[in-house]
C-alpha cells in the first residue's frame, strides 16, 4: 500500500472538469502552519476519483495562533472561495480531520471571523462526510506539507456587487488576532432577555474612542433571565479577550450577575455556580477589571440586541 501511495504522489492525476450532476469531495488537511486541498469527483462507476484542483497554503503569523479547529474553518473558507467556480453549481462532500460546517453554523456566540466564514461558506452546498478513501487524503496531506511559498493571508473580500454594507473603522478598533495598545481602557456592555419568543443575549465593545462593535447570539435551550445575563456577559468577556482587550470597564443592568461575580454576593442557586466561576476565571485574562452595575434604562442597546435575537428565528 505504502509504494502505490508514493507512485501516486509521484506521479499525479491529470486535473480534468468536473461533470455537471455528480458531488465533489474535497479532501481538507491542515497543520500548526499550513494546508493542503484536493478537489475531486467520482466517475460514473463510483469506484474511481478524478483530482479536478489541488490548493496549498502557509498561514500567516496571525491565523497560526488560532487553534486547529478555527484554521480548519479558515482553510475551508479560503479553498472555498478559490475554487468558488467548480463549487457554487455542486453539492461539495467535505472530507476532513474535523467538521468546521458544525462549528461555524451552529456556533451560538459569532464572532467576527466566524461571522466572515459563515457568509462566505452560506452560498455553497457543502456536506461534511467522513474519511472513506486514502488517495486523496494523502494528497492533500503531501500538499500541507509542500505549501506554496507565497506567504499571502487569507483574506475574504467579496466581489462588489455582494458588498451589503460598508462602514469607516474606527482607528482604535482592532483586528481579530492583532492586540490594541495593552494600556488602553475598553468598555464592555451586556444584557440578556428571556420572553415568549425564546431567550438572547446581547453585548457591546465600547473603544476608547466611543466606537461600538456589537455582538449577539439567540440561546437555543430554555433558562432563566438570570442565566442569560451570565450568557451574556460571559459572551462579551470572550469576546474582548478575543480582541486581546487588558483593560476593561464591565457594565451591565443585572445586581445579581455584577455583583456575584464581583464576590459581594454569594451565589445560592446551583445552576448559577459553574457561570460565576467560569466568569472569574475569565477575568484572569485582563490585567485591570471593573464591573459596575448600571441603571436599565442606561442599558437599552444591548437590551435591544438582546431582545432581537431572542426573537429571530
Amino acid at each position: 500500500a505504502s509504494d502505490s501511495i508514493k507512485e501516486y504522489l509521484m506521479e499525479p492525476p491529470i486535473l480534468i472538469p468536473p461533470v455537471e450532476g455528480r458531488p465533489l469531495i474535497m479532501y481538507l488537511t491542515v497543520l500548526e502552519g499550513s494546508m493542503g486541498c484536493v478537489l475531486g469527483q467520482q466517475d460514473e462507476t463510483g469506484r474511481k476519483e478524478h483530482a479536478i484542483y489541488y490548493l496549498s497554503k502557509k498561514f500567516t503569523d496571525c491565523e497560526s495562533r488560532y487553534s486547529m479547529l478555527e484554521k480548519t474553518c479558515c482553510a475551508l473558507a479560503w479553498a472555498a472561495k478559490r475554487l468558488r467556480h467548480y463549487l457554487i453549481n455542486h453539492t461539495t462532500w467535505l472530507i476532513s480531520k474535523m467538521d468546521p460546517i458544525k462549528y461555524i453554523f451552529e456556533k451560538a456566540a459569532l464572532t467576527g471571523r466566524i461571522t466572515r466564514w459563515q457568509m462566505l461558506l452560506s452560498e455553497y452546498d457543502i456536506e461534511y462526510r467522513t474519511q472513506k478513501a486514502i488517495k486523496g487524503s494523502i494528497l492533500a496531506d503531501h500538499l500541507a506539507h509542500q505549501p506554496v511559498e507565497d506567504y499571502q493571508p487569507i483574506k475574504f473580500d467579496f466581489p462588489d456587487e455582494e458588498i451589503m454594507y460598508l462602514r469607516m473603522k474606527d482607528c482604535d478598533e482592532p483586528v481579530f488576532g492583532e492586540g490594541p495598545d495593552p494600556e488602553s481602557q475598553w468598555g464592555l456592555i451586556f444584557d440578556g432577555a428571556v420572553n415568549l419568543y425564546g431567550s438572547g443575549i446581547g453585548a457591546i465593545i465600547v473603544t476608547p474612542k466611543g466606537a461600538h462593535i456589537p455582538f449577539t447570539a439567540r440561546l437555543q435551550f430554555e433558562c432563566t433571565n438570570n442565566i442569560a445575563e451570565y450568557e451574556a456577559c460571559i459572551m462579551g468577556i470572550e469576546e474582548a479577550i478575543d480582541l486581546r482587550i487588558k483593560n476593561i470597564d464591565i457594565y451591565g443592568d443585572s445586581a445579581l450577575v455584577i455583583n456575584q461575580i464581583k464576590g459581594e454576593w454569594e451565589t445560592r442557586h446551583a445552576g448559577l455556580i459553574p457561570y460565576r466561576g467560569y466568569a472569574r476565571r475569565l477575568l484572569t485574562f485582563f490585567n485591570k477589571v471593573e464591573l459596575h452595575h448600571i441603571p436599565r434604562d442606561e442599558n437599552q442597546m444591548a437590551d435591544a440586541l438582546a431582545t432581537l435575537s431572542s426573537m429571530y428565528r
